[in-house]
C-alpha cells in the first residue's frame, strides 16, 4: 500500500506540474492555481491529510523553481490540503474536503499570504487583496475535484480506495 500512495503522490504532483502552464490566474505578487485546490481535495480524499500537505508542498516548491509560482503558494495550498484531509477524516464526506480546502486556502491561506508580502514582499497590501483571489481560486478547483470524485469513470479506476 506504501507503493500505491507514493505513485498516486507522484501522479498529482506530476499533474500539478505539467498543468501549470495552462491555468493560473495573476493577481499581484500571487498566481492562483486553481488545479493546485482540485489536487489538493483529491489528495485529502483519496491519501489523508499529510501527504496531501507534502503533495502541496511539492507543487509550490517545484514551481517556484521553475518560475511559475511565487512564496505564497505555499501558505494557502498547504493549509488547505490539511485542513481537507482533516475534514474528511473526521466526517467521510467530499463536501467536507471540499470545505476544510476553501476555508484553509480561502481565509487562512489568504491572511498567511498577507502576512508574508507585508513582511517579505515589503507590502502595504490589506489581507482583503489576498482573500479574495485565493476563495474564486479554491471555490473553483474544490468544486473540480467533487466533480471529479462523483465520476463514475473515477470511481471505477479507484475502486479498493487507496490506504
Amino acid at each position: 500500500m506504501k507503493l500505491q500512495k507514493l505513485t498516486a503522490s507522484a501522479v498529482l504532483i506530476s499533474i500539478g506540474i505539467l498543468s501549470t502552464h495552462l491555468i493560473y490566474i495573476p493577481i499581484g505578487a500571487s498566481k492562483c492555481f486553481p488545479v493546485q485546490h482540485t489536487i489538493n481535495v483529491l489528495a485529502a480524499v483519496l491519501l489523508g491529510p499529510w501527504h496531501g500537505v507534502a503533495i502541496a508542498f511539492s507543487i509550490s516548491w517545484i514551481r517556484n523553481l521553475m518560475g511559475t509560482g511565487s512564496i505564497l503558494a505555499f501558505p494557502g495550498s498547504m493549509v488547505g490540503a490539511f485542513l481537507a484531509g482533516v475534514a474528511y477524516r473526521q466526517m467521510n464526506i467530499i463536501l467536507a474536503a471540499m470545505a476544510g480546502e476553501i476555508i484553509g486556502t480561502g481565509f487562512f491561506g489568504g491572511l498567511i499570504a498577507w502576512v508574508l508580502a507585508s513582511s517579505l514582499l515589503q507590502s502595504n497590501l490589506t489581507a482583503w487583496f489576498f482573500i479574495p483571489p485565493f476563495l474564486i481560486s479554491t471555490i473553483g478547483g474544490s468544486i473540480m475535484a467533487g466533480l471529479l470524485l462523483k465520476s463514475r469513470l473515477l470511481q471505477q479506476v479507484l475502486i479498493g480506495r487507496i490506504k
